[in-house]
């Protein structure tokens, strides 16, 4: 059985539809043609490089474009040699594209071609208020030594004398 079922998991957790979006997509990606071939390195804890190897194509022949959580990396073909020189041509040179799904807060720092290699540079980014914070508890405030509580300032106490029909305020 290659399919997985995610109702349990939508009937009591809600925003995980994009898993199952994933989740195809990551199939979908099996499918697909193994060329350019990439590898991807995490390089420290919140910071990965995707290199692919894209002998051939020049800087002006690839485009990386990041949208949405999700990196698309394009080659156009590189302009064609004369076709009779070649006795035997095994590096690719066809058009390519190549879609990689980010994780949230996941930014493309550059990239850069170097021997044929193309690196890409990702960041994990988590803004500050998604951050986990730490919460102070408070403490209760202090009653009276009489053992009656305090009352907010400014508010009309019920147990607060009443004398000649009138309400005293607590300071």
């Amino acid at each position: 059985m290659n399919a997985v079922d995610f109702s349990p998991l939508f009937r009591t957790a809600i925003g995980f539809d994009r898993l199952a979006r994933l989740m195809d997509t990551a199939r979908a990606a099996a499918e697909a043609p193994a060329y350019p071939p990439y590898n991807i390195e995490r390089t420290a804890d919140d910071a990965y490089v995707l290199t692919m190897a894209v002998a051939g194509f020049g800087q002006d022949d690839i485009d990386i474009t990041a949208q949405d959580n999700v990196l698309l990396v394009s080659g156009r073909a590189p302009k064609a040699q004369e076709e009779g020189r070649f006795l035997h041509r095994g590096i690719a040179g066809r058009a390519f594209e190549r879609r990689f799904v980010l994780a949230d807060h996941i930014r493309v720092e550059g990239a850069r071609l170097e021997n044929g290699l193309l690196h890409v540079s990702l960041r994990r980014e988590v803004p500050e208020q998604l951050k986990p914070r730490r919460i102070e508890i408070a403490t209760a405030a202090p009653s009276l030594s009489n053992g009656a509580p305090r009352a907010i300032e400014g508010e009309v106490s019920n147990d607060a004398g009443v004398r000649g029909g009138e309400q005293t305020q607590v300071a």
